[in-house]
């Protein structure tokens, strides 16, 4: 990969491209754009947790566990448990590191992991697909609109599509390099990392535990026995460290059926949290229209051959099945891991297309790669900073779009 990175590099304009669009990508998350002013539900109970964290240190952890369950307790509906301990850990030595307050601690990494999340899109395209599909893929994830909301709030699923999107980037490497136990070990590590960071992660292993079933007919790599363990191991450590932070296995499985139960009685969760199956096809749809018509063209089109795209559409589609069957637990943010997969999609399919415009071909897709660039801003622009959205449920982006108004 270094050598054919590094040839890439040579080519002048490819690089002009490459730090351009970078730049652009680190400017619109670090630019503070985002017009909801106020401080969001989650958000303080994060703030809440890093102060705690910062006055007792991590071995007073399970205390702020246990007074988490003495208020989910008496609470009739569900809060965020103090278990998606890795963002609030990292944020802890952001504080400890920079002096800055919690909420600011917590949002600088939010953004910081929207940016590792750009170039790790980036370096993943690149492997898949070559150096000009590798700059297309980061012009649309520079551009992604909730990929930008996500680093202007102290939200966790930013922070964890970074670690969602490496797990499945190392699957796919050591598919290809069964013998290489340094990218096993990475792999394991990602994922537990993954796992201390949010219980979605449930997800995305259902997504990985699909992948290796189909990879008998498919062929996308080598599955090892080495492979298999780590698939199992790295998600067991996550879970043990999570089990020590909460003080006992007792509080660990208390704190996930408190927060699983009670949410299903949560008033905010049953009007937002519910709909069809295809409800996520919908809202990515509105959100981002052309990427995804793009994205489920080349899908439908999919063959044997291009192990690649086979490789990430089952990841969509087997964590989509998980997904869109949760009662009243469906959320765009849970998207955010779906953005580099599915940008991925839709240059192939413009790559596809530009395959009969001859010599003409590299400026019209370089001008269609602008144009949907442009859109995706103006969807972030209309949804996020006119409409003031913070909340990326159905009923806010219905009227941001003015598809049904006051």
């Amino acid at each position: 990969m270094r050598s054919r990175l590094a040839e890439a590099f040579r080519d002048v304009q490819w690089s002009v491209g490459f730090a351009v669009i970078l730049l652009l990508g680190v400017f619109v998350r670090v630019y503070p754009s985002g017009t909801f002013y106020h401080v969001g539900f989650d958000e303080g109970l994060y703030r809440e947790y890093l102060n705690f964290l910062t006055k007792g240190g991590l071995a007073d952890y399970p205390s702020i566990v246990e007074g988490y369950l003495a208020e989910q307790r008496k609470l009739p509906t569900s809060i965020l448990p103090p278990l998606r301990f890795l963002y609030i850990f990292v944020s802890y030595l952001w504080r400890l590191a920079t002096g800055a307050d919690s909420l600011h601690s917590l949002q600088c990494v939010a953004c910081l992991f929207s940016i590792l999340t750009l170039l790790l899109s980036f370096f993943f395209a690149f492997r898949l697909g070559g150096k000009e599909c590798a700059l297309a893929v980061l012009a649309f994830v520079a551009c992604a609109p909730t990929q930008i909301h996500m680093s202007q709030y102290a939200l966790v699923d930013g922070f964890f599509t970074f670690w969602a999107l490496l797990t499945l980037w190392l699957l796919w490497e050591c598919l290809h390099n069964p013998n290489r136990n340094g990218l096993l070990l990475l792999y394991g590590l990602s994922f537990a990392c993954m796992v201390m960071t949010k219980e979605n992660s449930f997800f995305v292993f259902f997504a990985i535990a699909g992948i290796l079933c189909v990879n008998r007919w498919l062929k996308f790599g080598e599955v090892s026995r080495s492979l298999l363990l780590m698939t199992v191991a790295g998600p067991l450590a996550g879970v043990c460290v999570l089990v020590l932070l909460a003080g006992g296995p007792a509080n660990f499985f208390e704190t996930y059926h408190l927060s699983v139960t009670k949410n299903l009685v949560h008033p905010y969760a049953i009007r937002t949290g519910d709909g069809p199956w295809y409800r996520y096809i919908a809202e990515l749809l509105l959100v981002g229209p052309v990427i995804l018509l793009l994205a489920i063209g080349r899908l439908s089109q999919l063959n044997k051959s291009r192990k690649e795209e086979l490789f990430l559409g089952s990841f969509i589609g087997f964590s989509y099945l998980l997904m869109a069957n949760v009662k009243y637990g469906m959320n765009l943010r849970y998207t955010n891991m779906w953005d580099m997969p599915l940008r991925y999609m839709a240059w192939q399919q413009l790559a596809a297309l530009g395959a009969n415009w001859g010599r003409r071909r590299t400026f019209i897709l370089v001008l269609c790669v602008v144009g949907i660039c442009a859109m995706e801003l103006n969807q972030y622009l209309i949804l996020f900073v006119q409409f003031r959205l913070y909340e990326l449920v159905p009923e806010g982006v219905l009227y941001a779009l003015k598809i049904i108004k006051h």
